[in-house]
């Protein structure tokens, strides 16, 4: 039954209708019918408002709300800068796959096009960046844009949909008839969920036929909720596992299955496999750039299976012997489900020497937290967290203090909030802002850098208005640390534009003047207990952790080469892709670590050879 409303009560009716309990925005002139609305809303105890200190701040908290909970997170901005201002938060869940619902408001109908007043043409700046939008023409078609928006986030491949509302159309009254959450259908929009029986069929021959398999799953199966059915898989078949950075939490990486990330940081045990493998199972996984190194010798010896739900990915970087096209969760049900009509047995026999040449790799290639004398290392303050709060929800801004949370830190599925596919500085502070806003009681820590954090420090006014518990810690080495890394080994050691120090703020002030909680690290003997005084505090604190200011992030695959041939890990002599040129070694005169003699800095230390 119809009800005389305007599209602003229509809008906010419709939210709350799809589940919505938090929205977080900042009000301006165009949207305000929006806001008039939502007062009332808020009043009645529908739904709450954070308001955040910028809309980039909105929409890294829409974001980090949805990859921590699998809902769609809600943002607002107004018009013109308001909207533009989230088009790094919309080009962020974009990359990563992200089910984001952005509502913009814009300038009355009459002054469309006319270079009004804060009027910018948000539809078309987003087109690239998201998987669909829309400019509200009409009141009456509200209900149905929001219910098409939703579908459209949270259906397929996730992602953000942009709404944007005419002030006027916000005003406007009409007889409003919600629409049901899915009681919607799109012409031309379906997406394959089943995967086909033959394709399967075929990934089991395989998976049967392999001696050196290699699982190699993504962030599309943490979208999908397929962490049991990847373990099933591993553990029936005793397959490796390797995750990329949005992979994180999909498989435990204490398993003894786990090889951990691999990629350009990941572990030298996960590039060496994935260079030697004879089968690279890919789940939810687009063969990106910073996984892959050259692309053209990355798994070269390997056939592959590719499952994912978008079919533009599947054979985008690299063509799969199996295509299989669907959700990742249903497809490898229904994989496991043929493997048991087929009475498959467990493939132990045929892959316990491949498990144990991947041991020997770990035993021979760890992951190692350095103790320099007299300082405190950036891999140290992450293990103590870790060590200390291991089921708390973590995220991360974009450097070098990323790829050290990535390698030590063990999360479980979807606390593991970062990030990947456009690497946005700024994002981990309103991000944990989201995640904690909506997880309650769940502990959230944010792992941020000196450089990132300062992109969007005016958050911790939103921590302070609301009382979100989050912990932030800074890992401050006094530069743009991932940039100075390769002004060292690439560029001559000329560090242009990277050093941070002059001008950087004492944080624990900063914290202060916001009405929280500070806290300084500077040596070892202070940092268990400093930690455990920051996980104890009922309320928001910053963290300042001092560490040395030169430790480079190792391994790294060095630019155009293959996953094989990596800084700080000797050459693997038998690795086919490893360059002749490669396999010799020099010791670094200050360390004494074996290095490539084809290098001009040392692994280990960063000294030159």
């Amino acid at each position: 039954m119809s009800q005389r409303q305007t599209g602003a009560y229509a809008l906010i009716d419709s939210l709350v209708r799809h589940g919505v309990e938090h929205i977080f925005g900042y009000p301006g002139g165009a949207i305000l019918p929006i806001y008039d609305e939502l007062y009332r809303a808020e009043s009645r105890g529908d739904v709450q408002h954070i308001l955040v200190r910028h809309e980039q701040g909105a929409s890294h908290a829409a974001d980090g709300y949805a990859r921590a909970t699998g809902k769609v997170g809600v943002c607002f901005a107004t018009s013109g800068p308001g909207a533009t201002n989230l088009v790094t938060g919309i080009a962020t869940a974009h990359m990563d796959s992200i089910p984001m619902v952005a509502i913009t408001g814009q300038v009355a109908r009459a002054a469309i096009g006319t270079d009004a007043f804060q009027e910018t043409d948000i539809f078309g700046i987003t087109l690239p960046v998201v998987k669909n939008s829309y400019v509200v023409r009409e009141a009456k078609d509200m209900a149905r844009i929001v219910a098409e928006a939703f579908h459209l986030a949270s259906t397929g491949r996730p992602g953000p949909v942009l709404i944007d509302v005419p002030k006027d159309v916000g005003l406007e009254e009409f007889d409003y008839v919600p629409v049901a959450p899915g009681n919607i259908r799109l012409n031309g929009y379906k997406p394959t969920v089943k995967g086909n029986l033959r394709q399967i069929n075929a990934a089991l021959e395989l998976i049967e036929e392999a001696k050196k398999p290699l699982m190699y799953v993504g962030g599309g199966a943490i979208a999908a909720n397929a962490h049991q059915e990847i373990k099933q898989l591993a553990e029936k078949f005793q397959l490796p596992v390797t995750t990329t950075l949005m992979g994180l939490g999909a498989f435990d990486e204490h398993h003894p299955l786990s090889v951990s990330m691999l990629g350009m940081h990941g572990t030298a045990y996960a590039n060496f496999a994935v260079s030697e493998c004879d089968l690279l199972f890919a789940i939810g996984s687009r063969f990106d750039d910073r996984v892959t190194g050259k692309l053209d010798e990355f798994a070269a010896r390997a056939k592959v299976i590719h499952i994912d739900i978008d079919p533009a990915e599947v054979g985008k970087n690299r063509t799969p012997e199996v295509p299989i096209v669907g959700d990742v969760k249903e497809v490898l049900v229904s994989l496991l489900r043929r493997a048991n009509e087929l009475q498959l047995p467990q493939n132990s026999a045929k892959t316990q020497a491949w498990l144990k040449k991947i041991e020997q790799w770990k035993i021979d290639h760890p992951l190692v937290v350095p103790h320099p004398e007299g300082k405190l290392s950036p891999q140290e303050v992450i293990v103590e967290v870790g060590t200390q709060a291991p089921q708390a929800y973590y995220t991360t801004d974009v450097g070098q203090h990323q790829m050290w949370a990535a390698q030590f830190l063990k999360n479980g599925p979807r606390r593991w909030i970062s990030s990947a596919g456009l690497g946005t500085m700024g994002f981990g502070l309103p991000a944990a802002m989201g995640a904690k806003v909506a997880l309650g009681e769940e502990e959230v820590i944010c792992i941020s850098g000196d450089a990132s954090f300062q992109m969007n420090p005016q958050e911790l006014g939103t921590l302070a208005q609301y009382g979100i518990n989050v912990k932030t810690i800074i890992i401050n080495n006094g530069w743009q640390g991932m940039v100075r890394q390769w002004q060292q080994n690439f560029f001559g050691e000329r560090y242009s534009s990277s050093n941070m120090e002059v001008g950087m703020p004492n944080f624990e002030l900063l914290a202060q003047a916001y009405g929280l909680k500070g806290i300084v690290i500077r040596d070892r003997a202070e940092l268990s207990s400093k930690i455990a005084e920051m996980l104890a505090h009922q309320g928001p604190v910053l963290v300042d952790a001092h560490v040395t200011r030169d430790e480079n992030c190792y391994p790294m695959i060095k630019p155009g080469q293959s996953n094989a041939n990596m800084f700080g890990v000797e050459p693997k002599k038998s690795s086919p892709q490893s360059n002749s040129q490669d396999s010799g070694t020099i010791n670094c005169g200050s360390c004494h670590a074996p290095n490539p003699i084809n290098q001009n800095f040392c692994g280990e230390c960063g000294a030159k050879l």
